[in-house]
């Protein structure tokens, strides 16, 4: 079986590649880089992940573009649904390109963050298969997100402090303000 796994970033591709490959997928990562920002942040993660990918023999396709003005535009006046757009354009992305390739089902790495809105991703990752016609492999990841955590940090591992996008960016170093 192969599966298309979305990956955003290294440290979370360590357990659930770990895990689908325990379960005998054939798994080829895919890196979605529109969300990630700034540029400099993007590239800190790829380069991370192409260190990993290569250490694990794990073959990953690599957005070649970086459309910016694309993901932002999609967000402008939608700032309150950003991670529902976001997970949409990445999941209906793989999926397509899961389907092209002829891979058996797709996943993503973001089925193992704590951080993110596990319901919804599986909710978009089934709506992109059935559309994409291929199936999405749903696995709660979290399971192992300590595990993969600490394999992170023995293998000094670049680890990013937000999401990506410039929004999350902003949550995680813009000081909040009380009111008076």
């Amino acid at each position: 079986m192969k599966i298309l796994l979305h990956t955003c970033c290294a440290p979370c591709t360590i357990y659930p590649l770990e895990r689908l490959r325990e379960k005998g997928f054939a798994v080829m990562g895919f890196f979605y880089r529109h969300n990630i920002h700034p540029f400099t942040e993007c590239m800190q993660r790829e380069a991370a992940l192409r260190e990993y990918a290569q250490s694990m023999d794990m073959k990953v396709i690599y957005q070649q573009e970086y459309d910016l003005e694309g993901f932002l535009r999609k967000m402008v006046f939608r700032e309150a649904e950003r991670c529902r757009i976001c997970y949409y354009e990445r999941l209906f992305t793989t999926a397509k390109l899961a389907k092209k390739g002829e891979f058996d089902s797709f996943s993503s790495t973001l089925l193992f963050s704590r951080h993110q809105n596990h319901a919804l991703i599986a909710d978009i990752g089934a709506a992109a298969g059935k559309a994409a016609g291929i199936p999405f492999h749903y696995e709660d990841f979290r399971t192992g997100w300590e595990t993969g955590r600490d394999k992170s940090i023995e293998m000094q591992m670049y680890r990013q402090q937000y999401c990506g996008c410039i929004y999350s960016e902003k949550e995680r170093y813009y000081p909040q303000r009380k009111n008076p």
